[in-house]
């Protein structure tokens, strides 16, 4: 029987209500819907990339930015490949989450989707495993290097009916009934613990985590890249996992750490939101694409309050028809206005 077994400390409370609170002022923000898909298209190359490099991908951002969009890239078909499965694996979350439950069956097809074609025998990719794994790393003692086992799964024998047991509670009403960001915590590490794959446990932890978040409705934009923050510091989320077998099985750590990281890629969705001011503009508007140059010129008129055609020259380094270009197309959109005439003229948001 599946047990699970923490406490909500006051971190995980404060992290929930100030996640809830930003969550909030992303979902009121009426953002211009063309900035939104780029929201939505940096959250999937970001989570792409840092989901792999945890595993030790060696493609750089822009690199997994280039094979997004199909260029190609100087690296190891291994490498690329995975990169290629688990940009894959995003599209599909919300065909994942149209489905009833979450069972065994998509679990499986979630791995096969992420590992297809990058593991030493294929016929492992979708499949339990059927011999005992280990977290290990290598280490240098004096002499030369050895393999330290840093954690040993479940044993092999008990990989089938820890997994049925966990989806039996994961579809069960008990788990509906816990808070998402929570859910998203515990699918997370218990994916992990039970390690029921060959290899790629870790990306399929971190896609299960994000199908949960997805399918309650908690990041149905698809804005928030969490795997960002795993991969900023390694070794700490190493760490929030192993203070589980410290705790004798107690995930209370790992949840304040897990609640951590979906504040934080929280707070980076909302600054970029807030810095552009477009939490109460693009209500009804056409849908445009900013330009690098338009995102500077509204974050300068946020700045400032108005700014003139002659300080946008000087702050963009081009001519005034250059800037005329630009402008026209963000008053067109409904997102500034131009006041007065001449030399007293000057643009500002439209008031609405």
């Amino acid at each position: 029987m599946f047990k699970l077994k923490y406490i909500i400390t006051e971190k995980i409370l404060d992290n929930i209500a100030q996640i809830t609170a930003g969550r909030e002022v992303i979902e009121r923000a009426q953002i211009i819907p063309k900035w939104e898909l780029k929201l939505q298209k940096e959250a999937r190359i970001h989570n792409a990339h840092s989901s792999t490099s945890i595993e030790g991908n060696k493609l750089t951002l822009e690199e997994v930015e280039a094979l997004s969009e199909g260029k190609e890239v100087v690296a190891t078909q291994k490498d690329k490949k995975e990169v290629i499965n688990y940009l894959k694996a995003i599209d599909l979350i919300p065909e994942y989450a149209e489905k009833r439950t979450i069972s065994k069956q998509l679990f499986l097809k979630i791995h096969k989707t992420i590992t297809e074609g990058t593991l030493k025998d294929n016929k492992n990719a979708g499949f339990l495993r059927k011999q005992q794994v280990f977290v290990g790393r290598r280490v240098f003692d004096g002499t030369g290097f050895k393999q330290v086992v840093e954690y040993m799964p479940p044993d092999t024998k008990d990989v089938p009916r820890l997994v049925e047991e966990f989806m039996d509670w994961l579809n069960s009403d008990k788990a509906q009934k816990v808070n998402p960001v929570l859910l998203a915590g515990i699918v997370h590490y218990e994916t992990a613990r039970i390690h029921p794959f060959i290899d790629g446990n870790g990306r399929t932890a971190r896609l299960m985590a994000a199908l949960i978040l997805y399918k309650s409705g908690f990041d149905h934009r698809r804005f928030f890249a969490i795997d960002d923050y795993y991969d900023e510091d390694r070794p700490s989320y190493y760490n929030a996992l192993k203070t589980v077998q410290k705790a004798k099985g107690d995930i209370t750590e790992w949840l304040e750490y897990f609640t951590d990281g979906v504040l934080f890629s929280i707070n980076r969705v909302k600054e970029t939101i807030s810095r552009l001011d477009i939490s109460t503009r693009g209500k009804g508007l056409e849908q445009i694409e900013l330009t690098s140059k338009q995102i500077k010129i509204l974050e300068r008129v946020k700045e400032k309050g108005k700014i003139t055609n002659k300080e946008l020259q000087i702050m963009l380094s081009v001519s005034r028809q250059a800037v005329l270009k630009e402008i026209f197309k963000l008053i067109d959109a409904g997102l500034i206005e131009l006041v007065g005439k001449g030399r007293n003229a000057y643009y500002r948001f439209k008031e609405i």
